[in-house]
């Protein structure tokens, strides 16, 4: 019996979630800890440089983030197979596929700075900072990259607790390095740069090294990794999740630069209040990654019970969380701006915006938890196409909602937004599920 015929319980999910939660946690407060060491330095432009630097390459890796999620959903329907031949060949053509595209961002950054920080309207001495951030960091882009393809490998295992620890690991090496080398060693932002430089580094070599003694080439291994029908199919699922990211990216540039145009005071609400959506993101993002393991686990072992159970399970969690950060942002929202900003000018004016925070996640968790199921299943043409839908039809709310209601406006288009995203993606819902046997093992007639 596969571990996909088991049938998934409620402490199984949580098994596979509350390592990713704790693992999104230490992000912020990573980047916390950055703001803070350059926080003690004379010059606020410091600040300013990390925040550009960290942002470019933000950009950069969430635009090749189909690395982590491609190679999840293909080991798990490998692992819910049993094709530990497969696994293997799965996450070499990552490291493959990941270590190329670093040393081709190393090559282009003659090209990739200027060109980013023409796009951020910055203060010279902040442009100055950010440049050298950036020539520093690039040199850890193979690792980082590499690290996606290990997390999205121990992700489709299963092995959740083990990518917490690559996490952490990565981030308490980073703020201990960061702290010596600009505290300590008086470095300034290249003490920052090369704290993130070595943890990088490190955190890859860490994970290799715990799945190495599995991917080790056996018999016919070398010629597996470089199946042609195999490199395709990986080739056409990353394409489909890089143009259906770079919508969503589109998207929140949208969000941001439409607030932009009705002044300081609502961009900055709107920064704010995004950070509501990224908090409960954070959270709600374990019970998708649970949903991509298990449903993936589920198609390779072709139960279609399985296939359910993951799907209702994962997702009534999702939906308990959702709930809980829709109630505490409702009894805490103004606490929590007051927190994220002291400017008085905000703090009114968020205040008759909050009820959008407070509905998003009630919104949001269909969408996010749907995203899983998909990656999962590898129906990645599906999420390319839904996404395309989900973005006309935002531009084309936040055109029509704007200048009748402003920024409330634009808000209502953003939750449509995430609504279209999830009832785009709903609709193939019922296919994958028919498309599975009734009991493991059974072929489709």
């Amino acid at each position: 019996m596969t571990a996909a015929t088991t049938g998934t319980s409620d402490r199984r999910v949580w098994r596979l979630a509350f390592p990713v939660i704790l693992s999104n946690l230490s992000v912020p407060l990573m980047g916390a800890v950055d703001t803070a060491v350059m926080g003690h330095l004379p010059d606020p432009a410091y600040i300013g440089g990390v925040a550009v630097g960290a942002l470019i390459f933000n950009y950069i890796y969430w635009g090749f983030g189909f690395l982590r999620m491609g190679t999840t959903g293909l080991v798990a329907q490998a692992n819910g197979a049993g094709d530990r031949g497969e696994m293997r060949a799965i996450f070499l053509r990552g490291l493959l596929v990941g270590g190329a595209i670093g040393a081709v961002l190393i090559a282009l950054q003659g090209l990739i700075a200027p060109l980013a920080l023409s796009l951020v309207d910055a203060s010279p001495k902040v442009a100055d900072l950010a440049r050298l951030y950036f020539e520093i960091r690039i040199w850890s882009a193979p690792a980082a990259l590499i690290q996606y393809v290990v997390l999205g490998w121990l992700f489709g295992v299963q092995r959740m607790a083990a990518a917490l620890a690559i996490t952490v690991f990565a981030n308490a090496l980073n703020m201990l390095l960061a702290l010596w080398f600009v505290l300590g060693l008086g470095w300034g932002i290249e003490g920052v740069a090369s704290a993130t430089l070595i943890a990088e580094w490190s955190a890859a070599l860490v994970g290799l090294a715990q799945i190495g003694r599995r991917v080790v080439l056996g018999e016919r291994g070398a010629a597996r990794v470089f199946d042609g029908t195999r490199l395709l199919r990986m080739m056409r699922i990353n394409g489909d999740i890089f143009l259906r990211t770079l919508c969503l990216v589109t998207a929140f540039a949208w969000f941001t630069a439409r607030g932009a145009r009705m002044g300081d005071v609502l961009l900055a609400v709107n920064a704010v209040l995004l950070n509501f959506q990224t908090f409960m993101a954070y959270g709600l993002d374990g019970f998708a990654h649970a949903a991509e393991a298990l449903v993936g686990s589920a198609i390779g072992a072709r139960d279609r019970r399985a296939f359910g159970d993951a799907v209702l399970t994962s997702t009534k969690w999702a939906a308990l969380i959702a709930l809980g950060f829709a109630a505490a942002y409702l009894a805490a929202g103004d606490l929590l701006v007051g927190t994220l900003t002291g400017i008085a000018t905000v703090r009114a004016s968020a205040a008759g915006f909050l009820p959008w925070a407070v509905a998003s996640p009630l919104v949001s968790v269909w969408s996010f938890q749907l995203d899983g199921i998909f990656i999962g299943a590898t129906r990645t043409a599906e999420m390319r196409n839904g996404m395309i839908v989900s973005l006309a039809g935002f531009l084309a709310l936040s055109a029509a909602l704007v200048p009748l209601w402003g920024n409330h406006g634009l808000w209502l288009a953003f939750l449509g937004f995430m609504a279209l995203r999830a009832l785009t993606l709903a609709v193939y819902l019922p296919r994958l599920y028919r498309a599975l046997p009734a009991a493991a093992g059974v072929p489709i007639s």
